[in-house]
């Protein structure tokens, strides 16, 4: 979580590397997948370190503007840093989920909670691929370097981590990591 001026930079260095993104004109202006990433973080300091109100109001507003432009439904405080959303387009996360650093998030990705309890929502470890169309709701835990393939449905947990999950229910596939599905850009 961002508690200081310096986690802000950390998390939006973290970010940008996880994007594999230069830090350009070109890519300052007209990515807009990196500005909803920069936005979401300013959001996330200027929140958590109590920050003019004014400002924090503006950038909220952004920061909604953006989320309806690019389908993303990701309240702030959730992700860790390194993050790297792949492409615009529906992707739902539940406030009461926690993902740790180096998620890489694809498109029309769900994280929620079981129906009617509306905290039970996913923990993530680090390096976590979530490929495109996966389904993840419920308290569970998910452990770190975990892939989850496209489409998958995650019900129940898999805290051990490194191994590569799919199908509906989901369950282990392969014992292969997401090593290579990612890039980490933030090192602890």
């Amino acid at each position: 979580m961002i508690n200081s001026y310096d986690d802000y930079l950390k998390y939006l260095e973290a970010d940008r590397a996880s994007l594999n993104r230069k830090a350009t004109l070109v890519n300052l202006l007209f990515d807009d997948i990196f500005k909803f990433q920069r936005t979401m973080r300013k959001l996330e300091y200027l929140t958590n370190c109590n920050k003019n109100k004014l400002l924090r109001l503006l950038t909220r507003y952004r920061y909604r503007l953006q989320s309806r432009q690019l389908g993303f439904e990701i309240p702030i405080n959730v992700f860790g840093p390194g993050l790297s959303i792949a492409h615009a387009g529906t992707i739902v996360v539940n406030g009461g989920a926690k993902v740790g650093a180096n998620c890489r998030l694809h498109v029309c990705v769900n994280i929620g909670t079981e129906a009617g309890k509306s905290t039970d929502a996913p923990t993530i470890g680090d390096n976590c691929y979530i490929g495109p169309g996966v389904k993840m709701f419920g308290k569970i835990v998910i452990g770190d370097n975990v892939a989850i393939g496209a489409n998958a449905v995650v019900n129940k947990s898999f805290p051990e981590g490194n191994a590569t999950l799919g199908g509906i229910p989901a369950k282990v596939i392969s014992q292969k990591s997401s090593e290579g599905l990612l890039i980490c850009g933030y090192i602890s």
